[in-house]
């Protein structure tokens, strides 16, 4: 999803946020916000949107979900700062009718780049920790030479990343890695959602000491890829055009023997999309989920408030008789607001199962033991659903695919640690398939 769409998704990847003193500016944001809301003018909100986030977010949109809001919630009674990590400041919002977590998000010019509504559970216990660390301390190897690489489609285009090793000779392996959910860049950070992993850039730069190019990019919607597409516009079929472009792309470069697509939790469904009938060598499902994507949301709310499951169940009942719900209650905003409704429609319509069992090439599936999102039993069901591929599960790998324990708060502070490096197993196992695919 657009990370800097109002209410927008955090997703699984949102890590812990630490408390730190609330900024003037975002206090003044705030503040001009609340009043804003409570007399009821998004028009006036949406004047002080960054150009990003009005694209993104039609006035229109904007007005419809505010409103509703309005109407459910009543008016914003009070805010209490909880905490801040650059860029994003975080309240307790209390609303007439409810109590929630309200995030802000401002640019250098104090403009609304994100706001995100949340059922508020209280202050974490590490509310005092150090804020995250930078996700640009990673360095590239000087072996590798990085292009910039811009590839047009219907909407825009799609920026990304070319890394190619500098002292090879004749035609070499290029993979495409194609991001996971949410708005994750083409190094596998999230700015806006304080994620910062530096996991893709980490594969490209093992594939390139290997001597395997590789192409990473930033999703529609995200960093530097341009697109008309609005939020309440975009399908997942939009992820799988990008993907065949790209992978058209490459087959016109003669320095490149052979591709093989690489995709990241949700990216693993696009992967497997965008490669069939297409000149794909080979595919690596990394965490990528074994049933369609309305079962596991389904399973990740029954950890919410019954309340809050119970009406996600109902919306999912209505998208599978292909109706939205527009008059939704504000504590499911950030799993199904209605500006992402149909998006979520036609990302169920997929069953990577029957998706995997139509690849006709050489298949990777990898998983880790400690992934919070993705259990083990998503990769068995892959592997039950094509016998010829690999599967590899690696021991205390997470969902980022560094070393972690089962413990939740050890596991989501590597989310936060933009230098630990990938888990050794599986890059051998990465770059062992690769180098063996024809």
């Amino acid at each position: 999803m657009k990370k800097v769409s109002f209410l927008v998704l955090m997703l699984c990847f949102a890590g812990r946020i630490f408390a730190q003193t609330e900024p003037a500016n975002y206090k003044v944001a705030l503040n001009r916000f609340i009043h804003l809301y409570n007399a009821n003018q998004p028009d006036s909100i949406f004047n002080y949107f960054s150009p990003e986030m009005k694209a993104a977010l039609p006035l229109e949109s904007f007005k419809t979900t505010t409103l509703q809001l309005k109407a459910q919630m009543g008016s914003l009674d009070r805010t209490d700062f909880v905490k801040f990590a650059s860029p994003i400041a975080s309240y307790k919002a209390t609303f007439s009718k409810g109590t929630y977590l309200l995030n802000i998000a401002l640019n250098d010019k104090n403009q609304f780049t994100g706001l995100f509504l949340k059922p508020f559970e209280g202050v974490p216990a590490d509310a005092t920790a150090p804020a995250p660390a930078s996700a640009a301390t990673f360095v590239m190897d000087p072996s590798i030479q990085e292009t910039p690489v811009t590839v047009k489609n219907l909407a825009g285009s799609i920026s990304g990343t070319l890394a190619i090793p500098k002292n090879v000779t004749g035609k070499i392996p290029v993979v495409i890695i194609i991001a996971g959910s949410g708005p994750t860049n083409r190094d596998g950070n999230s700015p806006k959602l304080g994620l910062a992993t530096n996991a893709y850039k980490m594969i490209a730069n093992e594939l390139g000491k290997s001597g395997i190019a590789s192409l990473r990019y930033d999703k529609r919607l995200v960093g530097k890829s341009v697109s008309s597409t609005t939020e309440d516009q975009l399908r997942f079929e939009d992820y799988v055009e990008d993907g065949v472009n790209l992978i058209n792309f490459l087959t016109d470069d003669e320095r490149f023997s052979r591709i093989i697509i690489l995709g990241h939790s949700e990216g693993s469904l696009v992967g497997m999309l965008s490669s069939i009938d297409q000149p794909v060598k080979g595919f690596i499902s990394v965490a990528g989920a074994g049933d369609s994507a309305d079962n596991i949301l389904t399973e990740q709310m029954k950890s919410q408030p019954t309340h809050i499951s119970e009406g996600f169940k109902r919306m999912l009942d209505s998208l599978k008789k292909g109706k939205t719900t527009d008059n939704i209650d504000p504590s499911l905003y950030f799993i199904a607001r209605p500006g992402i409704q149909k998006y979520l429609m036609s990302w169920f319509r997929y069953d990577p199962t029957r998706a995997i069992k139509r690849l006709k090439i050489p298949i990777l599936i990898v998983q880790g033991t400690t992934d919070l999102q993705v259990k083990v039993s998503n990769a068995e069901k892959l592997k039950k659903a094509k016998s010829d591929a690999v599967l590899e599960i690696i021991p205390e790998m997470n969902h980022v695919l560094k070393d972690a324990p089962a413990d939740k708060d050890k596991n989501m502070a590597t989310y936060n640690e933009p230098d630990l490096p990938l888990k050794p197993e599986f890059i051998k196992a990465v770059i062992s398939f690769v180098k063996k695919v024809r």
